[in-house]
């Protein structure tokens, strides 16, 4: 075991004494990172707390870091996460020394949701930042009132501008955490507003209908800065074409400029709608490098079509129809789709995953899932019948988690055989499945939180647990 400056480390620092001095400090970051998780999951479960009031006061004592940086700001309820990543890669290629990203939620670790140049946070940085940003909250806030104390996520929100504001980054993109509107990254005032797609979810918070979540994700558009979005439905376009409207804003839908599916650009992660991610990011860099010649922005950001293609060609996006060889000759195929908009999209993967193993003479796969509501299971469910040879139900350790009777009842009889399992039974160290042969390949889908238990399961690690409760426990 090494510290971080692993050829020092080995140069320098070999003698017993000093490899002592290592595993003490190394023991030493652990616990004081425990007790950071501890104090973390405290704010956690006081749940989610949806105002900018907070944000903008604990910005304000840090001399506003957010305003140290551009910001791509991308709101959407499906594709959000894809398209951040496909913004960064397009930026880090495209000349910007250091691209900052905010992402949320993590899967394994807390400190992928804050990285830079696709590097995580690490968790001496997290110690160090958390206890900086309690120390001087003291003064403003009151610790012991749980209801006005800063949140989970409006703490990590603050990390992240901090970290970016000193690491010095060129520019940032910044995943919106719910909604919009009342979101904590809502403070910024970016170069371009995303809004990725817009489909019913979270509908407890951001209401029951199309237009009403619209307005809520419409809330990030800025006064006449652009905004990009993907292909929405007409109810939900008319609402943001009206908040542009108001805010003198310049919208670019995506449809627009590329018409048909021929004109969709490749991209490497998999299936129809990443094609239609990319294209939303690649229409985001275009309204960038407008800005650049246009004096608006940064010269950083005129960056060329051929350059954002081919940084398209090589994007890293976890639990995305991601697939992972399996340690027996198996292959699992990890995803995230976990509610109606995201089950129409599995519909399209599913069904183009089971013509391919037909014409390989192979097996219907074996579908793994695990989901957090029902109005979220029953139309993934749907879906699922009709492709799976079985259904093996996994609950993730998440409070709204459904469990296997709830489970069962949002299947219905379906005549396909159905199994319960515990993730860490299905799933073990070394890229182990007990449930599949040779040649089987076995789909994970539901839940984003459920995929995190299953890549930690896969590497034998246990995820951190600090997820987002987005209403209440």
């Amino acid at each position: 075991l090494f510290c971080r400056q692993c050829f020092y480390c080995r140069q320098i620092l070999f003698p017993p004494d000093a490899i002592s001095g290592v595993l003490f400090f190394m023991e030493d970051t652990l616990s004081k990172f425990q007790d950071t998780e501890e104090f973390l999951y405290a704010l956690r479960n006081a749940g989610s707390k949806y105002s900018l009031d907070r944000i903008r006061k604990m910005c304000g004592i840090f001399g506003n870091p957010q305003e140290a940086f551009p910001i791509i700001h991308v709101a959407g309820t499906n594709g959000k996460g894809s398209v951040c990543a496909m913004l960064e890669r397009i930026l880090r290629g495209g000349g910007c020394g250091k691209v900052g990203m905010f992402t949320s939620p993590h899967l394994v670790y807390l400190g992928e949701r804050v990285q830079i140049n696709r590097r995580e946070i690490d968790k001496e940085a997290i110690i160090s930042l958390v206890a900086e940003i309690r120390g001087r909250l003291a003064l403003h806030f009151d610790e012991s009132d749980r209801a006005e104390y800063p949140s989970f996520f409006e703490y990590m929100t603050l990390l992240a501008f901090i970290y970016f504001a000193r690491s010095g980054v060129d520019c940032a993109v910044v995943e919106v955490g719910l909604g919009g509107r009342l979101d904590s990254t809502n403070i910024v005032l970016p170069a371009v507003s995303v809004i990725t797609s817009i489909g019913l979810d979270h509908i407890q918070i951001l209401g029951g209908t199309i237009a009403d979540i619209a307005r809520e994700k419409a809330g990030i558009i800025k006064e006449s800065v652009p905004a990009v979005c993907g292909w929405l439905p007409p109810e939900a376009i008319a609402v943001v074409q009206g908040a542009c409207g108001e805010k003198h804003s310049r919208l670019y839908q995506a449809a627009d400029f590329f018409p048909s599916d021929g004109e969709l650009p490749e991209t490497s992660l998999y299936g129809y709608y990443q094609r239609r991610n990319a294209a939303v990011a690649l229409q985001t860099v275009r309204v960038l490098r407008k800005l650049a010649k246009e004096g608006k922005a940064p010269e950083l950001f005129d960056i060329s079509d051929e350059s954002a293609k081919k940084a398209l060609s090589d994007v890293s996006w976890a639990a995305r129809w991601q697939t992972i060889p399996l340690q027996n000759g198996a292959r699992l195929i990890l995803d995230s789709s976990h509610n109606e908009e995201g089950a129409k999209t599995l519909d399209s993967n599913l069904s183009e995953l089971s013509a391919e193993l037909k014409s390989q003479g192979k097996k219907l796969p074996i579908i793994s899932v695990g989901v957090l509501g029902r109005e979220r299971a029953i139309p993934l469910f749907k879906v699922i019948v009709k492709y799976a040879r079985k259904i093996i139900l996994l609950v993730p350790k998440q409070p709204r988690a459904l469990d296997f009777k709830e489970l069962e009842e949002c299947i219905g009889d379906c005549g396909v055989e159905i199994s319960q399992m515990r993730v860490e039974d299905l799933y073990g160290k070394g890229l182990r499945c007990s449930q599949v042969s040779p040649g089987d390949t076995i789909v994970c889908t539901g839940s984003i939180y459920l995929a995190g238990e299953v890549l930690a399961a896969l590497g034998g690690k246990i995820p951190d647990g600090l997820q987002d409760i987005p209403y209440g426990k």
